[in-house]
């Protein structure tokens, strides 16, 4: 029993109550991959992520438990966050659906520091050591030891996640848009 548990009863909060509410919080989209010791590449698309510490280098990514993506990084120990940008809903989609074979097929890649899979045209790439672990319901929640980061020095725009649909930093018909 957890220490909620303990303190409050059941406030019968669905999973769809806390779905609707927690697609107010924009993130930011991102595949996770890892790379098989037989050296097939694995994928899934997650938003559930955020940088956790400075020193050290922490990034903090959540993954169902029955992603093929998680099994991978547990068994090999590494990772890496592919961060997307505006142009890239496809390839967030393809990822959603797939871990491997053709998730991949036709997504240019190359073994980062680490050997685990850069997607070549994401906006930024973390490389990343699994650091700890910690359960996280139907999620397990993946901290890393961060080894690498690549970005670019101009501002790109993101691809983002608002309210169960993929958007911009700009939302259609807003001043600007």
């Amino acid at each position: 029993m957890s220490l909620a548990e303990a303190r409050e009863p059941d406030r019968g909060v669905t999973a769809e109550r806390l779905r609707s509410a927690m697609g107010h919080f924009a993130t930011g989209v991102t595949v996770v991959s890892a790379i098989s010791h037989d050296g097939i590449p694995y994928g899934s698309t997650a938003n559930a992520v955020s940088s956790l510490s400075l020193e050290p280098p922490l990034v903090l990514v959540c993954l169902r438990r029955a992603s093929a993506t998680l099994a991978v990084l547990l068994d090999t120990g590494r990772f890496a966050l592919n961060i997307l940008d505006a142009g890239q809903e496809a390839l967030a989609r393809r990822f959603a659906h797939t871990a491997k074979g053709l998730g991949w097929s036709g997504v240019e890649h190359r073994p980062g520091v680490s050997g685990v899979p850069l997607i070549v045209s994401a906006l930024a790439k973390i490389e990343a050591d699994v650091y700890q672990l910690a359960d996280g319901g139907d999620h397990r929640i993946v901290i890393g030891r961060v080894l690498e980061v690549e970005h670019p020095a101009e501002h790109v725009e993101p691809l983002l996640f608002y309210r169960g649909a993929y958007a911009g930093l700009t939302p259609p018909g807003w001043p600007g848009a």
